[in-house]
């Protein structure tokens, strides 16, 4: 059985671990468009900080480890363009060599990615502009930094927030850019002033409601031309989002979203026969809001990719789907969310309510208590608990994985109350801050 699949980080590898593991005899292709496989993308940030050491501390397995161990034919720099569905065969370009391939398959994973967007306006392709996804991008970007003393990002989201606090440990001046009215928009605006508040503590210039027009240089990048205003900078990172990397799936029968993400069923199926995909290319069922979405994390791509690999080794494994759970550092502050916020709420129409509680992350009497927002999202029909948010120095991330639970298992606000949660001084109080909101509730 000729197994092939397109993509060798979280999805793919996992997926061909599972096959080399479950069936005898497999022949196993991977496809890789760069050179580095199986890498932690998430501390990607935290190198330009120092946190990180050095970026071969984020590759899991290397691909001789792939290659010598399991066998695995695992490539390189084998860039797909096409897929013939109807004969089973995937064709590139070897991109080191220029040759080009073709490898016919039995069964196909596609489990390409998503590339950075990069806003398309003038200038954007001048040294010193950068989008960050792979360990090559933040190499270039770390080798960018000497003389450079002021940091435009582009996108209050995850990565921009990483990026800010990042550079600014390093001295920099680091400004964001958001057209939106406030940065990390996948919090409620009540949430939102204390993330602005934290920028504000650290340093970080807030440019809100502008966006970019014109990046300006000669040949490398000295201004940003906004909505709002213009602004010298040494160097630019656009961390805009992503978007699948599909476009090779053109004409092949493959059932594509809207924004080019793969649909897939809960087996990580396509519609096309003995074709599956999985991860930052493919969409994710998301349980609160009871359909297909798109939200492109390593944790959700692992659990595809698992879950597609037993799948077409012969063993079914569905893929459970995700709730909308995530987690940053800022600073000193932790910004955590599970489930929906209110504008994902009102698009899905729900009747729903909110409560928001000021706490502290152990025994209101214990020393060294840090003060913990905590905000839950309630249907008003059911009481099911469709959404959290959680903003503390300390004791956010317990919190949130609680919820994320619960969420998962469709809890109603009287059933917090009976939840059997950790309680000693230094952690808690006798009632969790989570119980505490969720009875002002009821």
């Amino acid at each position: 059985m000729k197994y092939v699949i397109i993509g060798g980080d979280a999805a793919g590898m996992s997926a061909a671990m599972q096959i080399v593991r479950n069936v005898e005899g497999a022949e196993v292709t991977t496809l890789e468009a760069g050179g580095i496989y199986s890498y932690a993308q998430c501390g990607l940030p935290y190198i330009v900080g120092g946190e990180v050491e050095h970026t071969e501390k984020l590759i899991a397995r290397d691909v001789e480890t792939f290659r010598e161990k399991y066998g695995i034919d695992a490539r390189v720099f084998h860039h797909v363009e096409a897929v013939d569905t109807e004969n089973q065969v995937v064709s590139g370009k070897n991109k080191e060599t220029g040759m080009s391939f073709e490898l016919p398959y039995d069964k196909l994973l596609i489990a390409s990615g998503g590339s950075p967007v990069l806003p398309d306006v003038p200038g954007r392709t001048l040294k010193g502009v950068h989008t960050l996804k792979t360990i090559p991008d933040i190499e270039a970007i770390d080798a960018d930094l000497d003389d450079v003393h002021d940091v435009t990002i582009i996108g209050g989201g995850y990565i921009g927030l990483e990026l800010a606090e990042n550079l600014i440990e390093t001295g920099r001046n680091v400004r964001i850019i958001e057209r939106n009215n406030r940065i990390a928009k996948m919090f409620d605006a009540d949430m939102t002033p204390l993330i602005h508040e934290e920028a504000g503590k650290h340093g970080v210039e807030l440019c809100l409601g502008e966006s970019v027009e014109v990046l300006e240089g000669v040949q490398r990048i000295q201004a940003v031309q906004t909505t709002g205003g213009w602004y010298d900078t040494d160097l630019v990172i656009a961390a805009t989002g992503i978007r699948p990397n599909t476009d090779f799936l053109e004409n092949t029968g493959v059932q594509l979203r809207h924004n080019g993400a793969v649909q897939v069923d809960a087996w990580m199926r396509t519609n096309v026969d003995h074709v599956y995909a999985a991860g930052d290319c493919a969409v994710q069922y998301h349980r609160v809001k009871e359909r297909d979405d798109y939200v492109p994390l390593g944790t959700h791509a692992n659990k595809q990719g698992r879950a597609a690999g037993k799948n077409m080794a012969g063993i079914p494994k569905q893929f459970q789907g995700i709730v909308g759970t995530s987690i940053l550092r800022f600073f000193d502050l932790t910004l955590a969310k599970t489930g929906l916020n209110e504008a994902e709420s009102e698009k899905m129409a729900f009747p729903f309510d909110t409560v928001v509680h000021r706490a502290v992350d152990r025994a209101d009497y214990f020393e060294g208590k840090k003060p913990l927002h905590l905000k839950l999202l309630y249907r008003t029909d059911t009481e099911e608990v469709i959404g959290g948010q959680v903003i503390g120095e300390s004791g956010a991330a317990k919190r949130i994985d609680v919820l994320a639970v619960t969420l998962f298992h469709r809890m109603t606000l009287d059933d917090y109350e009976d939840l059997d949660l950790s309680y000693a001084p230094p952690y808690n109080g006798v009632w969790d801050p989570i119980q505490q909101t969720a009875r002002r509730a009821t």
